[in-house]
């Protein structure tokens, strides 16, 4: 009996050294392939909080350049960060300028009958749209960073303006109209100001791309739409934007209320207009016919107005357009009553949505010349000029696509352009205007459909639909605002569904199941990759996201689904049960504490499962974080691994054979 129980205490420890030695071999085996995850050093927390401030808001250091420079050289580089043009000013030559003058000359005449058109779009007088285009685009060809943008009025900010201010005040020809006009147009300049001062500018990167489309789109329509009051010659027109009351209008004025000279006068500019673009569009040569159309269209009908007095039979034209240079406007601007708080809403409102054109179309140009534009400088000149503006008698002004790619097409080679053009416009209030008295109404109509024409990009929207139907949803859900309410609630539902996008990937994050591709040591997503093969005893789990207190447990509900549905469909096949969940976490950018209490009790779940947890590749900022709470001490540090291949050459008993 003693023999007996010795023989078996022996066979026993043999068995265990088998054991221990099988198993030591394996993990021998397995040591060269494991690395071990790097802790960051820990940081000082002001300096982090500090690092944090200084990435968001000051990613490009531009301060970078004063260090180490005296006072002198410091006061320079200051002037020319406030104003470029000293900047690149002192490398100005007579080539440049021969460039510029072309093209300041070409955009004058596109932007003096465009602006006559815009300020009806606003419900102002035609003036003001022309002393926007004196004083605005001098001060910006001091302080913009652009070398291509050609600054005024625009079609979309005018109708936007003209839409709140009428909800306001119905009577657009009292004074009151016209100074909460001003009133919009300073505090649009103070909010572009204080996003390019606070270096805010990323909040216009809300308004997606899609909600951009379908509201510039939607307002092109509704602006060309209310177009047929001067090219019909109709009277008595709505004052309602939406495209219903627009048509209603249209068609109970039809035997009575349309004027045939007018509707001649308007669709044969209009063709005219229309066969000048298509020319252009055709030769990049020709770009210059489009641009010179809409002055020669006025031109030519103010003439044949006058010598037919055709005004006598009913066809509206523009009557007067005052004299003179910009007045002094500062003290029309409410800074108290019952006016200064919408003033101050349809400012912010103006001037957000003014500034993201400018910004869109400024980089697009900068792109195409290979320069950069720096968004919030431009934030600051456009704040600039619009506060000033304000004060002398301008309304809200921004970058013009139109204007802009003709200034491009033209030569331009630097905002002199906009000098050159402001001049022309300052010649023509102190002489031209009067001349301008017998314009028909209709050909400014005219050439306000087919500016906005191209507002209306067909292919982006397509293109929406083929890559992102949530995108192309934005898109029709801004559009149909627009055309089928007003310009701000289309505006409201652009930002809506951009928001809601934008929480849907935040709370909704994908998570995938990986598997390991034949005769690599690569895992990938087992449905990208059909080929690729899952761990006999594993499930490993990629988390495509940060895990906040947003989404922490909606990512710990999904990875027990998935575990939950493996096991199920496992137990069909002749697959082992799961004993192992990998997580792959390379794209966990960060976690917060809902995320980690959300792992501990996703730890917990799995413990009760018998399944063990195993985390791959966090990052510093994510490691930090499990070895600064519970986490790392419930998980074990050896359950923390530098890649999938490490955690299943070390845990995948059957890993070498797959």
């Amino acid at each position: 009996m003693t023999l007996k129980l010795l023989y078996d205490e022996v066979i026993e420890r043999v068995t265990e050294e088998i054991r221990s030695g099988h198993s030591s071999r394996r993990h021998d085996r397995a040591l060269p392939h494991i690395h071990k995850v790097g802790t960051p050093p820990k940081q000082n927390v002001l300096k982090e909080i500090k690092e944090t401030a200084m990435e968001t808001f000051f990613a490009d250091k531009p301060l970078s350049h004063f260090k180490g420079q005296p006072a002198s050289r410091k006061l320079v580089l200051g002037l020319q960060a406030v104003f470029p043009i000293l900047q690149w000013g002192r490398g100005y030559d007579l080539g440049k300028f021969k460039g510029d003058l072309v093209a300041g000359l070409t955009i004058a005449s596109l932007c003096i009958p465009q602006d006559i058109a815009y300020a009806k779009l606003a419900n102002l007088k035609p003036q003001y749209g022309l002393y926007s285009s004196f004083v605005a685009p001098l001060i910006y060809a001091f302080m913009g960073s652009s070398r291509d943008i050609a600054i005024g009025p625009v079609a979309v900010v005018s109708l936007l303006l003209g839409t709140m201010l009428t909800d306001q005040i119905s009577d657009f020809e009292s004074h009151d109209y016209l100074r909460l006009a001003f009133t919009a147009t300073f505090f649009a300049g103070i909010t572009q100001m204080a996003l390019g001062f606070l270096r805010l500018g990323f909040l216009i990167d809300f308004l997606s791309h899609a909600a951009i489309v379908g509201f510039m789109a939607g307002a092109a329509i509704t602006i060309a739409l209310q177009q047929l009051k001067g090219l019909l010659g109709i009277k008595n027109f709505t004052k309602k934007s939406d495209i219903i009351s627009v048509m209603r209008s249209v068609w109970t004025n039809v035997h009575h209320g349309w004027n045939w000279q007018t509707i001649v006068i308007g669709l044969a500019f209009l063709a005219f207009l229309l066969t000048a673009k298509y020319l252009a569009k055709k030769s990049k040569k020709m770009f210059w016919l489009s641009a010179l159309a809409p002055l020669a269209s006025v031109i030519v009908s103010t003439f044949f107005v006058y010598i037919t007095r055709a005004d006598k039979e009913g066809v509206a034209i523009v009557t007067h357009i005052e004299k003179g240079v910009n007045p002094i406007s500062a003290g029309d601007i409410f800074f108290s009553g019952k006016y200064l708080g919408p003033g101050i809403q349809i400012g912010v409102i103006a001037g957000l949505i003014a500034l993201t054109e400018a910004v869109a179309i400024g980089r697009t140009f900068a792109a195409m010349k290979d320069y950069s534009v720096d968004g919030n400088r431009e934030m600051v000149a456009m704040g600039t000029m619009n506060l000033i503006g304000s004060l002398t008698s301008c309304y809200v002004s921004t970058g013009s696509f139109s204007r802009s790619a003709v200034n491009y097409m033209a030569g331009c080679q630097t905002a002199v352009s906009n000098i050159v053009m402001s001049i022309v416009v300052l010649l023509t209030l102190v002489f031209i205007t009067p001349l301008f008295k017998y314009t028909p109404n209709a050909v400014l109509a005219s050439i306000i459909i087919v500016a906005v024409i191209g507002l209306i990009d067909i292919d982006a929207v397509v293109l929406l639909w083929k890559i992102d139907k949530f995108d192309f949803l934005a898109c029709m859900g801004a559009f149909f605002g627009v055309i089928f309410k007003n310009v701000e609630i289309g505006l409201l539902i652009a930002v809506v569904i951009s928001f809601a996008k934008i929480l849907l990937q935040v709370t909704r994050p994908r998570t995938v199941a990986l598997g390991k591709l034949p005769g690599t040591k690569v895992y990938r997503n087992i449905y990208q990759y059909p080929s690729a093969t899952q761990i006999p005893g594993m499930l490993i789990i990629r988390v495509d996201s940060a895990i906040y207190f947003s989404n922490s447990n909606y990512i710990k509900d999904r990875i027990l689904r998935w575990l939950q549905d493996e096991d199920e469909s496992r137990k069909e096949s002749s697959f082992p049960t799961i004993e192992y969940l990998i997580v792959e976490m390379s794209p966990v950018t960060d976690i917060d504490t809902s995320g980690i209490h959300a792992f501990e009790d996703l730890y917990k779940s799995l413990q009760k499962r018998g399944v063990q947890l195993i985390l791959s590749n966090p990052g510093p900022i994510v490691t930090e974080k499990l070895y600064a709470s519970k986490l790392m001490d419930m998980i074990g540090e050896d359950k923390i691994f530098l890649s999938v291949g490490d955690a299943v050459a070390t845990y995948g008993s059957k890993a070498d054979q797959v």
